[in-house]
């Protein structure tokens, strides 16, 4: 039987192919059940004769599935196809049912033509969001690539895979061979190469790859094989890709730089973080980068630390800026002798105590003495403070689409962050406010916060599953949905009159007063037909759980030769039937003679 003949689990039939992978096929779909376009993963057949890997397959995917984000490729159901070659080996396919997306790989899109920058950008902020939901699930992607990664007709991202990756590398699958899925080595973090544990910043790590493949046009590192290529991620020092694309700002160089810092601590630590850093560089703005667990101390401050801190890279660092925020003032320098820097060096080649004391000590005093003179300074230090009457009036966007209201913002030579919040008065896309309010004088290229309506409170559709119509009702209408249509559906298992699933499925967020749609069971099955088929093959079929019939194995009543093993007659013919039924499969008769 061909691939475009297939129907697997009795349920989701096989259609043409979509796409081709080192590890999986992927080909058109349509649940039978639901009369829905998906999209099937077909993985290698060679995948499931690792013994964890069944296991840790299906509870991956499961995990996967919870996870309802437009940003992410849903994951409807996974399992094994279990076939008989003609030679009698049994041979078991994985499979993954997923949200089938009409659109293009990132990859096919970098390959037909150059980004633009503001598709960059857009493209990696869909992936940040796809990451910030999933680590807060706890699920780490491990394999983020711009073949993982889809765009459709719309622009929306859709990020595929996740837990597919961690499903292989936790199994006892050697790395050579699953390296197809654990990261190809163009997007290898270097804790991947070197074999270490991931975490939420190897995810980080890989999206800056792809950042930089956008904006640059070609992967941060090259080389003849996968091998180099990885050493080069452990080792090797990133070139700024404004090298390859001259209209890359160093606002956004700077971005791309940190998260592909080679150690964790240096990176964005959330892909809130790094979202946040690449919108306000999109912007032409540098924001600060949070301090990392090794973090800078004031020398002033805390002298004795600076010297008990010593074996640190960088042990101590004074900021003017720093000391003078509570003033208003803004010193704007971005030049290395704007701090005080104390470079790690062996125990012979570091200063003494004492002369750490003495340069902390001095930076205090001159640092302190200029604020005193500065306050002592009295209505002659008031040119450094914004009077009143000077600045832009933000204007009033209130009401605005987002589109509409950052375009004004910006023609007044403001920049703009965008921010979501609920709200159930105001539509999606509709700005609610700005920060700082209408009316404010603010300076030039002030970042003004453009807080959007993403629509009314999110609330979890219930599990709705095996209750009746009445019980669905009244559980939707607890969490503030609302029922829609009913619609009968076949069922092996689920008995007539009962929940078998909604629309949107069980623990999907939706936002306050949606629709939600039930499939109740009829009570009956879809009976296949199996008649010359193998019986042990026919048998399998008919109590797989998608029909769950028991079966009866009969020989032919009047046969001139003998029984054979093939399949005859089925008792049942192919169509609806009650569920839970008996079939009786009565064997072929083969002539003799």
């Amino acid at each position: 039987m061909s691939d475009q003949e297939r129907v697997l689990a009795g349920r989701y039939n096989v259609g043409e192919i979509i796409g081709r992978g080192g590890m999986a096929d992927v080909f058109e779909g349509v649940d039978l059940r639901l009369g829905r376009k998906i999209a099937i993963k077909l993985l290698k057949s060679d995948l499931a004769n690792d013994e964890n890997f069944e296991s840790r397959f299906a509870q991956e995917a499961q995990a996967s599935a919870k996870m309802a984000h437009p940003t992410i490729v849903r994951i409807y159901d996974a399992g094994e196809e279990i076939t008989t070659d003609s030679n009698g080996n049994v041979r078991k396919t994985p499979f993954i049912v997923m949200e089938y997306v009409k659109g293009k790989l990132l990859r096919d899109l970098m390959h037909e033509r150059k980004l633009t920058s503001s598709e960059a950008v857009g493209y990696a902020k869909g992936v940040l969001t796809a990451l910030e939901y999933s680590h807060k699930a706890g699920i780490i992607h491990r394999d983020i690539k711009a073949s993982n990664i889809m765009v459709t007709e719309e622009g929306q991202v859709k990020v595929m895979d996740f837990g597919i990756a961690r499903a292989i590398s936790d199994s006892s699958a050697t790395q050579a061979h699953t390296s197809g899925i654990v990261g190809t080595a163009q997007y290898f973090s270097p804790e991947q190469a070197r074999g270490e544990a991931v975490d939420a910043r190897t995810d980080l790590y890989s999206t800056g790859v792809v950042l930089y493949e956008m904006l640059a046009g070609r992967p941060p590192f090259k080389g003849d094989t996968a091998v180099s290529v990885a050493y080069q991620h452990v080792s090797a020092k990133v070139t700024p890709p404004s090298a390859h694309n001259a209209d890359i700002s160093p606002e956004m160089d700077q971005v791309v730089l940190n998260a592909l810092a080679k150690d964790r601590i240096e990176r964005f630590q959330t892909a809130e973080e790094f979202r946040d850093h690449l919108i306000a560089a999109a912007n032409g703005q540098a924001l600060q980068k949070k301090t990392s667990p090794t973090r800078a101390i004031p020398v002033a401050a805390q002298p004795t630390q600076v010297i008990e801190s010593a074996q640190t890279e960088v042990i101590g660092e004074v900021q003017p800026e720093d000391f003078f925020k509570e003033l208003g003032v803004d010193f704007n320098s971005n030049t290395e002798t704007s701090a005080i820097r104390i470079q790690s060096a062996s125990r012979s080649e570091r200063p003494s105590a004492g002369v750490l004391w003495g340069v902390g000590s001095g930076a205090s005093v001159v640092l302190i003495g200029l604020v005193i003179w500065l306050l002592t300074l009295g209505g002659s230090f008031q040119p450094f403070f914004p009077t009143a009457n000077s600045g832009i009036p933000v204007a009033d966007v209130s009401g605005a689409l987002f589109d509409d209201g950052a375009q004004a913002l910006r023609d007044q030579g403001l920049l703009v962050l965008r921010i979501t919040e609920a709200s159930d008065e105001i539509a999606a896309g509709v700005i609610i406010r700005t920060d700082p309010p209408a009316g404010t004088k603010v300076p030039e290229r002030t970042t003004i916060e453009i807080v959007v309506s993403s629509g009314k409170l999110e609330t979890s559709v219930p599990f709705l599953t095996g209750l009746t119509e009445e019980a669905a009702r009244a559980a939707l209408e607890g969490v503030g949905l609302v029922l829609g249509v009913i619609s009968p559906a076949n069922s092996a298992n689920v008995v007539k009159g009962s929940v078998i699933e909604s629309v949107p499925a069980a623990n999907e967020r939706v936002p306050g007063g949606s629709v939600v749609n039930l499939l109740v069971s009829d009570g009956q099955v879809q009976v296949p037909n199996v008649e010359n088929l193998s019986i042990s093959e026919a048998q399998r079929i008919m109590q797989a759980p998608e029909v769950g019939f028991s079966v009866v194995i009969a020989q032919p009543v009047t046969c001139a030769g003998t029984a054979g093993t093939l399949v005859g007659t089925q008792s049942i013919p192919a169509g609806l039937a009650p569920q839970r039924s008996i079939i009786t499969l009565t064997l072929n008769c083969v002539a003799t003679g």
